[in-house]
């Protein structure tokens, strides 16, 4: 691979873990992000099975990773005065995760650790502020049945056109470079899980500093979560909104708020959770106010058919080829991907499509496996009735109590399976 040239798309998970991974490979990685900045802030995400052992493969990370992991030493349901109905802590096995899991770190603070593993690397540029404009093959015309070389790549906002060997999509489940690579819509694939979610940061100190997690939810599928973060100082705030499968296209009004802007969206869900009890109107209040983080987004499943399209050299990776929804795996897989991708490159190094489909040959079963969502996540995350949510509530105090949480475990698979259960192949690297 020395000498490939290789744009990757996005800077959050995906992005900079393949461009570590593809330089270490050999290739030369352009990265562009279409905010100005490394984005901070966004919802507590996990690493767990195959992602903890892809980490542990990327010298310092761990370290890296525990030094600004949320601090969260349980998690609780709380009645509306905030008196909790029990309390399930960690396993404290990095290895045998639970509920809590013990890599439980905010999304912005996992994109600036790997972007610090990446950022001094010679064979790795980040170029903030742009976004892909046209894919062309050499010569000058859109991209045809299969390109016989490398394509040019044109860009939005003043970079100059570039020639690559290889795009590789990392913006997200509803990828604009995944539209172009695959030559449909922005939405083609993409699953809904009829649930969208928002995200916002507060003082601890509203919240007395606590490290443990705490939940509560109102009928009609309405959630709010708190949990702390100790490098910042500061409590994320996750309001998620899980609508019944049965209604069809149940997070359109959430979109059309979304696309009419910022206020609208604030507007829209303070309008949604008005009468959710607890302090969510205190929490509200201040997202409106002084949260300068803020950020929702649907939570989306994609299945493309294929994770490459060898006529216009796109490939997919995390969330843009197969975000998994709410089965809490979507980092992990991300992170495996990325590692994948790079190694079977360099194994079939001369030989781009036999590469691509060695990729995705690997992880078609582990994508077929994350995807499924836990049985009754739905019923024990955000019940749609008073009924289910007392049911709910006495069921998690009874687990508390009597500390089986193994048996709730089975109900959630592979997102709780020891990483020693995923066996990564070896790979040769050039550095």
């Amino acid at each position: 691979m020395s000498g490939l040239k290789i744009l990757v798309v996005g800077s959050s998970i995906a992005g900079p873990t393949t461009a570590y991974w593809l330089a270490k490979a050999g290739a030369h990685v352009t990265i562009i992000e279409r905010f100005p900045h490394l984005r901070t802030g966004g919802q507590a995400i996990d690493i767990r099975t195959s992602g903890v052992a892809v980490m542990r493969k990327m010298p310092g990370m761990e370290d890296l990773v525990r030094a600004k992991r949320e601090k969260i030493e349980g998690i609780s349901f709380v009645r509306p005065d905030g008196r909790p109905w029990g309390v399930i802590t960690s396993t404290g096995d990095p290895d045998e995760q639970s509920l809590i899991s013990e890599f439980e770190i905010s999304r912005g603070n996992l994109a600036g650790v790997l972007v610090g593993l990446t950022e001094g690397n010679e064979r790795i540029e980040y170029v903030y502020g742009e976004q892909v404009a046209a894919i062309k093959q050499q010569g000058g015309v859109d991209v045809g049945e299969r390109a016989k070389g490398p394509v040019t790549v044109e860009f939005m906002n003043g970079l100059e056109p570039r020639e690559f060997d290889l795009i590789v999509a990392c913006d997200g489940a509803t990828s604009r470079t995944r539209a172009t690579g695959l030559e449909c819509g922005v939405r083609d694939h993409v699953h809904s899980t009829n649930i969208w979610a928002a995200y916002f940061s507060v003082p601890r100190s509203l919240l007395n500093d606590s490290t443990i997690g705490q939940a509560h939810s109102a009928p009609g599928g309405r959630f709010i979560s708190v949990g702390s973060n100790p490098s910042t100082q500061t409590s994320t705030i996750m309001l998620m909104a899980h609508h019944p499968p049965s209604h069809r296209d149940a997070t359109l009004p959430f979109r059309q708020a979304l696309a009419q802007g910022e206020s609208a969206l604030k507007k829209y869900i303070t309008e949604s959770y008005a009468d959710v009890g607890w302090r969510t109107e205190e929490f509200l209040a201040y997202m409106n106010t002084e949260a300068t983080d803020f950020y929702a987004s649907e939570i989306l499943q994609v299945k493309p058919p294929s994770l490459y399209n060898l006529a216009t050299r796109v490939v997919l990776v995390g969330d843009a080829g197969y975000a998994t929804g709410p089965t809490g795996f979507g980092t992990s897989i991300a992170l495996t991907g990325a590692y994948h991708l790079a190694g079977e490159l360099g194994k079939h190094a001369g030989d781009l499509e036999a590469g691509l489909v060695a990729y995705e040959d690997r992880m078609r079963p582990l994508i077929k496996e994350m995807q499924k969502i836990p049985p009754l996540v739905g019923t024990i995350m955000a019940p749609q009735t008073a009924w289910g949510i007392w049911m709910r509530n006495h069921l998690f105090a009874l687990v508390a109590w009597s500390g089986v949480v193994g048996v709730v475990q089975r109900f959630f698979g592979a997102a709780f399976r020891s990483s020693e259960g995923f066996v990564l192949p070896e790979y040769e690297w050039v550095r």
